[in-house]
C-alpha cells in the first residue's frame, strides 16, 4: 500500500505528519523501516486466522517483541515512533498472556467450534489491530509504503482492494 493511501485513511492522529511541520531523523526513519520490514514478513499479522496453528503463532510474537524492545533501546523514549513501538510490544505481551501460557488454546485453539479457538481468534484480532493502526501511523510518520499482506491490517481497508 502506497504512503499516499494509508495518509488518506488516517483521520484524527495527533501525531504530525511527515513532510508537513516535522521532519524526523534519519535515524528513526532508519528504525522505522527496519521495523516494517520485518513486520511485512510476519504471517501471524496478516494470514487468515484459519490458516494459522496456534502453536505457531507464540514464537513469531515473542521474536516481533525483541526486535521492538531492541528498536526501543536505540529511541529517545518520548519520541512518536517510540510511542508506536510500546504499545505494539504491549499488544504482544498480551497475546502471549492469552495464548502462550494457556495450553488448552495452543491445542485445540485451531479447532473450530472449540472455546479455545475463540480466544485465539480474539486474541490474534486484538494483536493485528493494535499493529494495524501503530503501522499506519509510522507509514505516515516517516513517508513509508506498506508491501504485501501487511496492508491488509491497516484501518479503513475497503475489502476489495488488492
Amino acid at each position: 500500500m502506497k504512503f499516499n493511501e494509508i495518509l488518506k485513511r488516517l483521520t484524527g492522529i495527533s501525531t504530525p505528519v511527515f513532510g508537513v511541520s516535522w521532519n524526523p531523523s534519519e535515524s528513526e526513519r532508519a528504525i522505522a523501516k527496519r521495523i516494517v520490514a520485518e513486520l511485512e514478513d510476519r504471517r501471524v499479522l496478516y494470514n487468515p486466522s484459519s490458516l494459522e496453528l496456534p502453536e505457531h503463532c507464540a514464537q513469531p510474537v515473542i521474536e516481533i517483541r525483541h526486535l521492538l524492545s531492541t528498536e526501543l533501546g536505540k529511541l529517545d523514549n518520548e519520541t512518536n515512533l517510540a510511542k508506536s513501538l510500546r504499545a505494539m510490544r504491549a499488544a504482544c505481551h498480551k497475546f502471549m498472556d492469552s495464548v502462550g501460557a494457556n495450553e488448552r488454546i495452543i491445542r485445540f485453539g485451531a479447532r473450530r467450534g472449540d472455546f479455545a479457538s475463540w480466544q485465539f481468534n480474539s486474541a490474534v484480532g486484538e494483536l493485528r489491530g493494535v499493529f494495524g493502526v501503530h503501522v499506519a501511523q509510522i507509514a505516515a510518520q516517516y513517508g513509508l509504503d506498506i508491501e504485501g499482506e501487511l496492508a491488509s491490517i491497516i484501518p479503513g481497508r475497503d475489502e476489495k482492494e488488492p
